[in-house]
């Protein structure tokens, strides 16, 4: 039976904290003894981490400079500091900092990195390392790169000079039938109206997210008569901007910010478009749920959004990621019902693409060939 870390900083809100959990729950406990450490024993998806995981962190809260402390030290010190035990395999399931240390492992054991964002440029390479000199150097010393999409492998080989050969494209594990089953929950909450377009959109709260620029697509819309409401399901550090945006335009009736949900699925598959209006992504979670419940998504150009929706937009519409690439978008849908119709019954047929079964299995091959 093979040992296998998967390290990551904290198990919060964020989709790849999401997908971690929902791969090691189902990954085959007769051939793997797995552990999952946090930096931070924090975070709303720590619940959901089956008991035939064993737990384990480094610091019970989250504080403020934990990456500037740690690049003090070498990431062989951090590793025998923070980590300890020996393992067959250690999987960084993040890039940066988790990263770094994981790549200080001292031990023969097999070193697997998630890169789960498009990296451009060496400041992004940078992130979590003393400089991007020392972050091509460690992430050379993995035995395999696990990129979230095409895309991502693509820039990642050619920020870090890596070659492609020693990396997989791997999709990300949705509890696809947990997910479906969840969706057909009654939402006791919010009234949608049924006498217009409801759109939606799950995310954190962040700049990368582009719910600014969707509020004022928003708005343009509004005030050319075509009628819809947006639903925001997520919280964030830019909450309060937005807050104030909608007020100063007087837009609390038709863009609503609805916080923190468990189960977002129900809310989702009663709307009747999901948008993706981001600036950048991995390979969105959200994107891959709202197909799994059936309904259909505009997205920016970003990384995954053709893999996810079609190079020719045969599963949903990728958008030129600009406030004009949004706006048109939306406003193609919401005037052209039967496409928006069509493109719901597409969704339904991509969504089946990404089973539970099917990425849970492409992860274990990987691990496998180590």
């Amino acid at each position: 039976m093979k040992k296998i870390l998967f390290f990551i900083p904290n198990l919060m809100h964020g989709g790849a904290e999401k997908v971690l959990i929902n791969l090691v729950n189902n990954l085959d406990k007769s051939k793997y003894d797995i552990t999952l450490q946090t930096i931070f024993d924090v975070g709303v998806n720590k619940q959901y981490l089956n008991k035939d995981i064993t737990y384990k962190y480094v610091f019970k809260r989250l504080f403020k400079g934990s990456t500037t402390i740690f690049k003090l030290f070498s990431s062989t010190f951090l590793y025998k500091y923070l980590i300890k035990d020996e393992y067959d395999i250690v999987i960084s399931y993040l890039e940066g900092p988790t990263a770094r240390i994981i790549s200080g492992c001292p031990y023969k054991s097999k070193k697997v990195n998630w890169i789960h964002t498009e990296i451009r440029d060496e400041h992004q390479l940078a992130l979590g390392f003393r400089n991007s000199y020392e972050a091509k150097v460690d992430y050379a010393k993995f035995n395999k790169i696990i990129c979230v999409s095409n895309t991502v492998k693509q820039t990642f080989s050619k920020i870090s000079g890596l070659k492609e050969t020693n990396m997989d494209v791997l999709y990300n594990t949705n509890e696809t039938e947990q997910i479906i089953d969840k969706s057909k929950d009654i939402v006791d909450d919010v009234s949608f109206d049924k006498n217009t377009i409801n759109i939606c959109s799950v995310g954190k709260i962040t700049k990368v997210k582009g719910y600014k620029r969707l509020a004022k697509i928003h708005k343009k819309l509004i005030n050319e008569g075509l009628k819809h409401h947006i639903y925001i399901l997520g919280i964030g550090e830019c909450e309060e901007n937005i807050k104030k945006y909608i007020e100063e335009n007087n837009l609390q009736d038709t863009y609503t910010l609805l916080g923190f949900r468990d189960n977002p699925y129900k809310y989702v598959s009663k709307c009747d478009l999901f948008v993706c209006s981001s600036y950048r992504e991995g390979f969105s979670t959200a994107v891959t749920e709202s197909l799994v419940v059936g309904t259909p998504v505009v997205s920016t150009l970003c990384s995954g959004a053709q893999e996810l929706l079609g190079y020719n937009n045969e599963y949903g519409l990728v958008v030129e990621n600009s406030e004009e690439g949004i706006y048109e978008g939306i406003k193609k849908l919401l005037e052209d019902r039967e496409l928006l119709a069509y493109y719901k019954e597409k969704a339904i047929e991509r969504g089946s693409f990404f089973s539970k079964e099917k990425t849970v299995k492409a992860v274990e091959d990987m691990i496998d060939s180590l």
